[in-house]
């Protein structure tokens, strides 16, 4: 059994007791009751999103081989062992960087042994050595002004960043009219990347004021209808953009299915993508056969248009949704609609940041007293 899927799938026995029938003998599971199916282990861990399991599995494994290279016990893992391996983190250049981590990476670290012990059946260990060592680190970055001091963060694409843009943009072709509408409607949903290329055709419906669009946001389990509006400037307009490229997409044939595609270089929508297996000589199709785009590809959108605009910051996929949040909050809107109309939990930390961002200056204690 998995032990992502095994952590999900059993609750303490505490929840269950029968305080009616407390004193009879304990009830004793057998391996049947034990037992998950395959199919189940596998819906338990698509609860998880790939990114994050990627990352735990990854950190998981650095963590065993450094056990493993300095004669120490991964699991249990003994408080002394958890502050060694985050000195050792703090000192270490990663290959891609040449740069030790940063400590949010580091933190990230710590929570994926900290969840696989619990995922083991034991108790978590115990970090206060750890999470002494990483303050000390946390205090000689910013000593050092290393740009790790700070936790990284994508750059906001607010109006004025996303017309710069925009402005490049050839929108007479398909790729630019699906660029330009996977922007503009990345922005007016503040959707994360991955809900953007979700979305299909059907979930695109035509109203009085614009278009509603309905997204699954993952995070909160929730479908979430977005009203577009009409925007001022027609070029920054995401009812013009979104009309033009689906106009675009069927004329190209398409009325059904993955509402962002891939476009070839010849600015066709791309064919299905194939590969021969060296062990099997048989031909598998790769990626989405409906030509849906990748994460990756739209969020590698936001970053190509950015760079070509010439715009500096750090872009993102996630630069839409911030940009959204910073924008609405410094017109006004109130957090909770902000909230909502983005899919942030409720008392999210991030979206307060966000409004921080905003509310630091308007709200500052130095407004309006006399200097």
């Amino acid at each position: 059994m998995g032990g992502t899927a095994r952590q999900l799938a059993v609750i303490s026995a505490t929840d269950v007791v029968d305080h009616d029938t407390a004193d009879a003998s304990p009830v004793v599971h057998t391996d049947r009751d034990r037992h998950m199916s395959p199919e189940t282990i596998a819906a338990i861990r698509e609860s998880v999103a790939d990114s994050t399991r990627r990352a735990y599995s990854a950190d998981r494994a650095a963590f065993s081989a450094w056990c493993q290279a300095e004669g120490r016990t991964p699991i249990p893992a003994s408080a002394e062992t958890m502050a060694e391996w985050v000195r050792h983190m703090t000192v270490t250049p990663r290959p891609r960087t040449n740069r030790p981590p940063g400590p949010s990476t580091i933190e990230r670290a710590m929570s994926a042994v900290a969840s696989w012990h619990e995922e083991q059946g034991r108790p978590k260990p115990n970090m206060r050595g750890a999470r002494a060592v990483l303050n000390a680190y946390k205090d000689r970055l910013a000593r050092e002004k290393a740009e790790a001091a700070q936790a990284r963060q994508a750059t906001a694409a607010l109006p004025p960043q996303i017309r710069a843009m925009l402005a490049g943009l050839d929108r007479s072709t398909l790729a630019g009219k699906r660029n330009a509408a996977l922007v503009l409607l990345g922005f007016a949903t503040a959707a994360r990347v991955s809900e953007l290329v979700a979305l299909d055709v059907a979930t695109v419906k035509e109203a009085e004021h614009g278009y509603d669009v309905t997204l699954y946001r993952k995070k909160v389990r929730k479908h979430t209808p977005n009203p577009i509006l009409y925007g001022t400037d027609p070029t920054t307009c995401p009812v013009r953009a979104l009309r033009a490229y689906l106009a675009a997409l069927a004329a190209a044939g398409r009325t059904d299915g993955p509402l962002f595609v891939r476009v070839d270089r010849w600015d066709r929508i791309a064919p299905p993508m194939t590969r021969r297996n060296k062990h099997t000589g048989i031909v598998e199709p790769i990626g989405d056969p409906a030509g849906r785009m990748t994460t990756e590809a739209a969020a590698e959108v936001v970053e190509r248009l950015a760079v070509a605009a010439g715009l500096s910051g750090d872009w993102s996929g996630h630069s839409l949704r911030r940009g959204f949040a910073t924008a609405a909050r410094a017109a006004g809107h109130d957090p909770l609609e902000i909230a909502r109309a983005g899919g942030w939990v409720d008392g999210s930390r991030v979206l307060a940041r966000y409004m921080d961002d905003v509310d630091r200056v308007k709200n500052s204690p130095l407004v309006g007293i006399g200097l």
